[in-house]
C-alpha cells in the first residue's frame, strides 16, 4: 500500500496527449516567442508535451537560442517511453545541443527552479473548459517572476494557430496567425481557438464578434487578392484595427509581424463571460 501510495504522488500532473507532431508544426509559435518575449540571462524554458518525437523542442531550442544564446530548454512529457526517445536523439549529439535535456514530468513542472517560459502547445486539448481554467491559473503559479506561460492549438502542419500569453498576473495577448495562403477565411482558426474560448464562439460572446468582423473584413478586402494573400490579410486587418483593439506597436503588432498572417489582441477583448 505504501509503495503505491508514492507511485501516485510521483505520477505526474496531467493526462498523456495523442503525441502526433511534425516538423515546423510549431514554427509560428517559436519566432513569435523569440521576438516578443524578453527572456534573462541563462533563462529556464520548457516545452510542455512535446509529443511522441522531440522535434518541437529542439526547433523551440534553436530558435531561442538565435536571440538568448545561453537559454536552457527542458522538454517534458508523461511518457517515460517518449522522454527515453528524445533522449535517445541527444546521445552522441549533446554537443551540438548544450542546454537542451529532457525529462518526465506534466505539470508540476520539475525542472528544478521556476521556470521563465512554459510553452503548452495542443496538451490542454482533451480537457473541458473548466480544467483548462484551472490549469492556466496552476501553471502560472510555478513561473519565475516576470514568467510567461504560452498556451494554444494548431494544426497538424502549423497552418493554422491560436495561443494566448499569460504572465503571472493573468491572460494578456490572444494571437491568431495562419498560412494565409490556405486561409478560406478568417473564422476557419474558430477550431484552433484555446479550450478556454473554443466553446464560447457563439452570438454574444466577444470572440464570435471578433471572428465575425474579421470575416466580414476579409470580404472587404478580396480585391487585393491580386497582388497576392498576403496583402488581402494585411488590407484585413488595418480594416479590423479601426473597430477592434488590434495591437499595433512592436513586439506584438505592425506590418511586420500582420505579413506573417498574425494579429494580436488584448485578451480582455475577447474574454469569455464566466
Amino acid at each position: 500500500m505504501v509503495r503505491v501510495c508514492a507511485e501516485r504522488v510521483r505520477r505526474p500532473e496531467g493526462e498523456l496527449t495523442r503525441g502526433t507532431t511534425n516538423p515546423n508544426r510549431l514554427r509560428r509559435q517559436d519566432l513569435w516567442m523569440a521576438a516578443t518575449t524578453r527572456l534573462p540571462p541563462e533563462a529556464l524554458v520548457v516545452d510542455l508535451g512535446y509529443g511522441a518525437s522531440p522535434v518541437t523542442a529542439v526547433e523551440l531550442y534553436t530558435r531561442l537560442r538565435t536571440v538568448r544564446p545561453d537559454v536552457r530548454v527542458v522538454g517534458l512529457e508523461i511518457s517515460q517511453d517518449r522522454v527515453d526517445a528524445a533522449r535517445s536523439f541527444l546521445a552522441g549529439r549533446q554537443d551540438a545541443y548544450p542546454g537542451l535535456t529532457f525529462a518526465r514530468g506534466g505539470f508540476e513542472l520539475p525542472v528544478g527552479r521556476p521556470p521563465d517560459l512554459v510553452r503548452a502547445a495542443n496538451v490542454l486539448r482533451q480537457y473541458d473548459e473548466e480544467a483548462a481554467w484551472l490549469t492556466w491559473e496552476r501553471l502560472r503559479e510555478r513561473l519565475a517572476p516576470g514568467g510567461t506561460l504560452v498556451e494554444g492549438t494548431c494544426d497538424e502542419i502549423g497552418r493554422r494557430h491560436v495561443w494566448v500569453a499569460l504572465p503571472e498576473d493573468g491572460p494578456a495577448t490572444i494571437t491568431f496567425a495562419a498560412s494565409v495562403a490556405h486561409l478560406p477565411k478568417p473564422s476557419a482558426l474558430a477550431e484552433r481557438l484555446p479550450k478556454t474560448l473554443i466553446h464560447r464562439n457563439v452570438p454574444g460572446e466577444a470572440v464570435h464578434a471578433f471572428l465575425t468582423d474579421l470575416d466580414r473584413a476579409w470580404a472587404t478586402a478580396a480585391p487585393q487578392s491580386v497582388f497576392g494573400p498576403r496583402q488581402r490579410w494585411l488590407a484585413t486587418v488595418e480594416q479590423i484595427r479601426r473597430t477592434w483593439p488590434v495591437l499595433t506597436r512592436p513586439p506584438y503588432g505592425g506590418v511586420r509581424r500582420w505579413r506573417l498572417g498574425e494579429v494580436t489582441l488584448p485578451w480582455d477583448a475577447l474574454a469569455p463571460r464566466r
